[in-house]
């Protein structure tokens, strides 16, 4: 993948390895879930998936039930958002977000961009169609890689790959549309161990960037990850 798709990703895992910023957006996650699907587990894929999430992030379990109530106070009023940038190496950048403040959100989005070499917040829509939605699902097992694909092309999976460095750890890809189904496909395979399940942005055309303007890029990256109503952040970098 090069060395850019290395520093990219260390400093990813790096970034997200700060517990203090990570529990609290899987936190807001469980809540948004919990607020648009209802409380019941069992009954909202959405939920479940959020909750699995945190779990293998090891949030302890007050604080996943914590979450899960606030959905039903005031506490709980957060909206969905999301925007569209672009920065130097014709790097694209698609921010999902959650907040209880839009116009705090997006004046914060804006500065980042702002204070950015050669980079901008844009209308959205811009680059939306470069992002293709997908259902991604990562589990350990140590049955039959082929069984459980058979198993799981029922239930829409699109493709499979082992997760690097993690031993007996594969990560499945279905349509957007399939999420939920997907969800009950794996659920229903006891041998295996859902460590996370959630939707991604997977850019339809990724490019390669130079180390000058992958530093500048990086640099607004933190940035944009550190900011509390941010949940994910998507580019179009290999």
């Amino acid at each position: 993948m090069g060395r850019a798709f290395e520093y990219r990703r260390a400093a990813k895992e790096k970034r997200w390895d700060k517990m203090s910023k990570v529990f609290p957006k899987l936190a807001k996650a469980i809540t948004v879930a919990a607020k648009a699907g209802g409380s019941d587990p069992l009954m909202n894929a959405k939920l479940r998936s959020a909750i699995a999430t945190a779990k293998a992030q090891n949030m302890p379990k007050d604080n996943i039930e914590a979450a899960i109530k606030r959905a039903s106070g005031k506490d709980g009023d957060f909206v969905e958002l999301t925007y569209e940038g672009k920065a130097p190496g014709g790097v694209l950048i698609f921010v999902e977000c959650t907040s209880d403040n839009p116009t705090r959100t997006v004046a914060n989005l804006k500065s980042y961009f702002n204070k950015s070499k050669n980079s901008t917040l844009l209308v959205n829509g811009s680059i939306d169609f470069m992002f293709e939605r997908k259902a991604q699902f990562k589990f350990k097992t140590n049955d039959d890689l082929d069984s459980i694909e058979l198993a799981l092309i029922d239930f829409g999976l699109t493709e499979i790959e082992k997760a690097e460095d993690e031993e007996s750890t594969y990560i499945a890809y279905a349509n957007f549309e399939d999420f939920g189904h997907m969800q009950q496909g794996l659920e229903s395979m006891p041998s295996l161990e859902i460590l996370s399940s959630k939707t991604v942005r997977v850019p339809t055309t990724p490019i390669e960037v130079d180390e000058e303007n992958l530093e500048i890029v990086e640099k607004l990256l933190d940035k944009i990850e550190d900011d509390d109503d941010v949940l994910a952040v998507y580019t179009n970098i290999l």
